[in-house]
């Protein structure tokens, strides 16, 4: 046995778990962006301030940014 083809594997296994991770955190964001967009048509439909949910959901969409961009890494790692 290889210790090569031992190695690939678990550096395949090890970005196959982190791909899940991520995309755990994909889905999981896209949850969280919904409720954050419906809070802030909510908040503005009662002529609230929306300048705080306004500043969160930037920051949501930012680490979903990040998530995706991690996602589309690891797929093209895995592909090599």
């Amino acid at each position: 046995m290889s210790t090569g083809s031992s190695v690939d594997a678990m550096y395949r296994d090890s970005l196959l778990n982190e791909l899940r991770r991520v995309e755990l955190a994909a889905i999981n964001g896209e949850r969280q962006l919904a409720e954050q967009e419906r809070l802030l048509v909510s908040l503005k439909k009662q002529h609230q301030d929306i300048s705080q949910a306004q500043a969160t959901l930037e920051v949501m969409r930012e680490n979903q940014r990040r998530n995706e961009q991690d996602r589309q890494r690891l797929l093209s790692l895995l592909q090599r």
